[in-house]
């Protein structure tokens, strides 16, 4: 088959890594890709949130099969330009897709399919936005209704931060978000990360992960696209998820499919865990970066054929074969990440990294100059190991990590550390 990948991140590596492993795969093409992509795959420098470019590649390269790894080609259309065209391919319509691009949208289908989640309200003006948030008090979070590259939620534990926060939004400028927030009650509890394929109402839970949003170690900090993840995620146990699978999950896509939108691709669910009870944080309509990394590493070949069962009616035919074991990833970012980085700066020692089914350094914001690897982004490489215990994947990961010479970036040193207390 040949095969189309759609996106330029670490998820997009490790999807390309795990496809290119199955015979199946006769031919890999990545759009845009990255220089760590390069080294396996073709790249094109499409523009993939054009709907008529992305089609054009697809037809000139006779492509059998396309995954769509981000967001933001779905937000545009981009899956249902390629379905209408002819095309087999991985992820929701976009329609479907605003489970992610609208947090109203998730919450209206979470009131109307009595899907447990934080009570919430919605504002589109800035002075009763903050009037209701000085009704509830702190701490509360703050929504950006919109796609916002993981960088739209704000855990606000006083009052000046979430202030400040509806201010950012209202004034972004940021084409993708509306003037238009959510506001939720603050959830204690831990986070945890659930990916389910799905296509209709047939679905195959794919596995668990925890990320690490903060950016700093002990979870401090502001909030970023995620500094690390490991799977599986211990807190969500076989009971709360067969739990979270009748009283989340599948309620969802029968609202969607009753709505005349069925829902096909992966849905990733953030959860709450609480006293072995689960609330629903969000939904994404595609895999999670950083959790697909140690995702991908886990599932290896196999993620092939599950992808294209989702995308042709056949999940219900599927099993996943895992093993027994565990994978963390540890994102090195471009110092300043989240917040304004400087881009150029050379990465040495990559190149020296050994490669396996059990170890790779995944490419994030990457590219080459000169014969140079360069930061190109805020979270530039996912160090991502698999071991029989979380400690020893943990211990492969950061002897990566720390092997490579790069003074302009910086990594989380404690990634894991709730499943190893």
């Amino acid at each position: 088959m040949n095969i189309l990948i759609l996106g330029s991140g670490a998820r997009e590596h490790s999807i390309a890594w795990a496809v290119k492993q199955n015979p199946k795969c006769s031919r890999l093409l990545v759009a845009p890709g990255n220089a760590g992509i390069a080294d396996i795959a073709e790249i094109s420098k499409t523009n993939i949130e054009n709907c008529d470019e992305v089609v054009a590649l697809a037809r000139r390269e006779k492509i059998d099969f396309v995954i769509i790894g981000p967001e933001a080609p779905l937000a545009a259309g981009v899956s249902d330009a390629l379905k209408h065209n002819g095309f087999l391919v991985f992820g929701p319509t976009q329609a479907a897709a605003n489970l992610e691009v609208s947090k109203s949208f998730m919450k209206e289908i979470c009131t109307s399919a009595n899907i447990p989640t934080a009570k919430y309200a919605k504002f589109n003006e800035l002075g009763s936005a903050k009037e209701y948030v000085e009704e509830q008090g702190a701490p509360i979070v703050i929504k950006a209704d919109g796609l916002a590259a993981g960088k739209g939620v704000t855990v606000a534990m006083d009052l000046p931060t979430a202030y400040q926060a509806l201010e950012d939004i209202f004034n972004s400028g940021n084409q993708n978000l509306e003037p238009k927030v959510v506001i939720e009650e603050f959830m204690e509890g831990e986070e945890v990360s659930f990916f389910v394929l799905c296509n209709g109402q047939k679905l195959l839970p794919i596995g668990t992960a925890q990320d690490h949003k903060r950016v700093g170690n002990g979870d401090t900090g502001p909030n970023t696209g995620g500094m690390g993840a490991y799977s599986p995620a211990p807190v969500l146990t076989g009971k709360i998820e067969d739990t979270v699978i009748e009283e989340i999950i599948k309620p969802t896509l029968r609202e969607m499919e009753r709505r005349g939108e069925p829902y096909q691709g992966v849905l990733y669910a953030g959860l709450m865990i609480k006293d072995e009870k689960a609330r629903l944080v969000e939904y994404n309509a595609r895999f999670g970066d950083p959790e697909c990394q140690p995702l991908m590493m886990r599932l290896g070949a196999q993620v092939l054929d599950l992808l294209i069962a989702t995308s042709n009616g056949d999940l219900d035919e599927c099993q996943i074969s895992w093993a027994d074991d565990h994978a963390l990833c540890v994102v090195m970012a471009s110092i300043g990440y989240p917040g304004k980085i400087k881009k150029g700066s050379i990465i040495k020692g990559v190149k020296n990294l050994s490669s396996s089914s059990s170890q790779m350094c995944f490419h994030a914001g990457t590219t080459k100059e000169a014969n140079n690897l360069v930061a190109n982004s805020g979270r530039v490489l996912s160090f991502t190991a698999r071991g029989g215990t979380l400690a020893e994947a943990q211990s492969v990961a950061y002897e990566m990590a720390k092997s490579i010479d790069w003074k302009e970036g910086f990594y989380r040193t404690d990634i894991g550390w709730r499943a190893l207390l």
